[in-house]
């Protein structure tokens, strides 16, 4: 893709973000929203393959219909109370609606179908994106708005971290893994976001972190398929060393950093008096942990077959940047004892 012309895209991409953020207004929320998905869909499409316009065609069409929920919602909400202000929303019909048509655009369960499908029709770069900045607009709108529906929020956040567990188990592609990883995130993010919006973010900040590990790892050797990944110790054996700790961080397993968020978020529930939630939340935790497992099992135990005929992966040269991947790394392990200042910071 040309220079200028992915330039202009990822600075729309910025400014459809930013207009969100700064929205107080559900037009202006809404337009945000617009931008970032024009943004997105060329840099989507850039390969020109089958599997990459069908991709990019269900996300448009998904999105599309999100959008044009949330301002069908909010124009109903501006009938009802006669207000537009994102803060304002008192009536539940509305409240429900904008709530779900943010939870299609998220990909949260029972809402997710369409997000492992676009991940695996998209290469590992463009599915970063789509896993962590993507979820930066729905989410600020879903901290800005006061929850009525107590109940409904968090059986959007159970189904999600039960079908994030599950969905994940029986594959074999590793974009679809992260899309059913990313699915059971949002779930502990959404869980806790009317109690303490901090620990959301802070839950975000650390999936981020650990994602960016995750598929910078994937694409520097090249794998998308978990026996590609047995390729990995010839290709690249100190990340492949290190990949593992980065998937148990995932998992949320001490002493990992990945187990901050999901400690601070439990013992927040547990002051609310919501010990069954948190008790189930914890229990489907393990069922993400199988495939983290069989991932990292993939990578450090198991040896490829190769022929005499066959292309030796060791005998190739590989110059790609590793500064962004280690620092990431060292962020998605090393944080853990930091917890009593960063739940300090949260309290404030």
């Amino acid at each position: 893709m040309n220079p200028y012309i992915l330039s202009i895209l990822l600075f729309s991409l910025g400014l459809g973000t930013t207009l969100t953020f700064a929205s107080s207004h559900w037009l202006l929320a809404w337009m945000g929203l617009e931008i970032n998905t024009l943004a997105i869909i060329p840099l989507m499409a850039q390969h020109h393959h089958p599997r990459a316009i069908e991709a990019t065609t269900k996300y448009f069409l998904t999105q599309a219909t999100a959008a044009a929920t949330l301002l069908f919602a909010s124009m109903t909400n501006a009938w009802l109370t006669g207000q537009w202000d994102i803060q304002q929303i008192t009536h539940p019909a509305p409240m429900a609606i904008i709530t779900l048509a943010l939870a299609l655009k998220l990909g949260l369960a029972p809402l997710h179908t369409w997000l492992p499908e676009v991940l695996q029709g998209v290469d590992l770069t463009t599915g970063l994106i789509l896993a962590t900045w993507q979820k930066l607009a729905p989410l600020a709108l879903l901290l800005q708005i006061s929850f009525t529906n107590q109940t409904m929020v968090m059986a959007l956040a159970l189904a999600s971290t039960l079908i994030g567990g599950w969905g994940g188990l029986n594959q074999t592609q590793l974009r679809k893994i992260l899309a059913y990883s990313s699915i059971a995130h949002l779930g502990w993010m959404i869980v806790i976001i009317q109690f303490s919006p901090a620990l959301t973010m802070l839950a975000l900040l650390i999936y981020f972190v650990m994602t960016f590990s995750t598929f910078t790892a994937f694409k520097t050797n090249n794998a998308t398929t978990i026996n590609k990944l047995a390729t990995s110790w010839a290709q690249a054996p100190i990340i492949t060393s290190l990949v593992p700790a980065i998937l148990l961080s995932l998992a949320g397993l001490p002493p990992f950093t990945g187990f901050m968020s999901k400690w601070l978020i439990l013992q927040e529930l547990t002051k609310q008096e919501l010990p069954l939630m948190a008790t189930v939340i914890a229990l489907t935790a393990l069922l993400s942990l199988y495939f983290y497992l069989r991932l990292s099992y993939a990578m450090t135990l198991t040896m490829s077959p190769n022929n005499l005929m066959g292309t030796t992966p060791w005998r190739l040269n590989t110059c790609k940047t590793s500064l962004p991947l280690s620092i990431s790394i060292t962020l998605s392990t090393m944080i853990l004892p930091l917890t009593p200042m960063i739940a300090a910071l949260t309290a404030l």
